[in-house]
């Protein structure tokens, strides 16, 4: 079973702009309720995707930096990278088939 990686400003670039796969980021924080809910599908996801793209969270109040330099407004934020560049954005505790309609989007361009 594979695990969520963790961002932090400092590894943010190694592990997603430069990523030879898609990354899912979750910009998600500890006392945020809805990041709460959305966890265990991010966790899920992280096993199902494993070999094709890569799952990793993001705490906000643990990189500002990163999360300001995305515009980060509302959490939890998912984004989707391929290539070192945001290909599509989920926003809010929204259902699991939604984030893999996305997810499998930019994996199938």
């Amino acid at each position: 079973m594979s695990e969520p990686i963790t961002l932090t400003d400092e590894n943010f670039a190694k592990e997603v702009l430069e990523s030879n796969v898609p990354v899912l980021v979750d910009f998600w924080a500890v006392w945020c309720g809805p990041c709460r809910m959305v966890a265990p599908v991010v966790e899920a996801l992280a096993t199902e995707y494993e070999g094709r793209a890569k799952v990793a969270k993001l705490d906000v109040d643990n990189a500002q930096k990163t999360a300001s330099e995305y515009g980060i407004r509302s959490i939890p934020t998912l984004l989707i990278f391929k290539g070192g560049k945001v290909a599509d954005q989920v926003i809010g505790a929204v259902p699991k088939k939604q984030i893999v309609e996305k997810l499998d989007a930019v994996l199938a361009n």
